[in-house]
């Protein structure tokens, strides 16, 4: 669940399953009124982009999606795009794995990896140090 900024923007994005499967919804706040589906073929996990015009969600088909949005007095979305793929398990699909940046260019994904039991693990010490400043 997520509300579209703390500045100007009324609109309430959440994941419900009102309709048979998870989709996502947004709905004016503190209203209640005007609900629109943004999800096309299930959804969860919304997140706004900081300036509330993007809406990032995991569809039920594994994929990240986005959706321009244009919000005030009245709510329009755009056609979601697909941006990448990946496997979340499957309670985790409905909070969504995954945090997105202000500027929604980056995310932070925890996703289901196929690996070997016996493969090694690299641990990396005082990784910061070695970052780019």
């Amino acid at each position: 669940m997520g509300l579209a900024g703390a500045r100007e923007w009324r609109w309430l994005v959440y994941a419900s399953d009102e309709s048979g499967q998870y989709e996502v919804y947004a709905q004016s706040f503190p209203g209640g009124g005007g609900k629109r589906q943004v999800s096309t073929s299930g959804g969860g996990g919304p997140r706004w982009r900081r300036d509330g015009r993007e809406l990032f969600y995991y569809a039920g088909d594994g994929k990240l999606m986005a959706v321009p949005v244009r919000s005030g007095e009245n709510f329009e979305v755009g056609a979601p795009i697909s941006l990448f793929e990946f496997r979340a398990g499957t309670l985790e699909a409905l909070f969504a794995p995954y945090a997105v940046t202000g500027d929604g260019q980056r995310f932070l994904i925890n996703a289901v990896v196929e690996t070997e039991p016996n493969e090694p693990l690299t641990v990396v010490v005082n990784w910061a140090a070695g970052a780019p400043k």
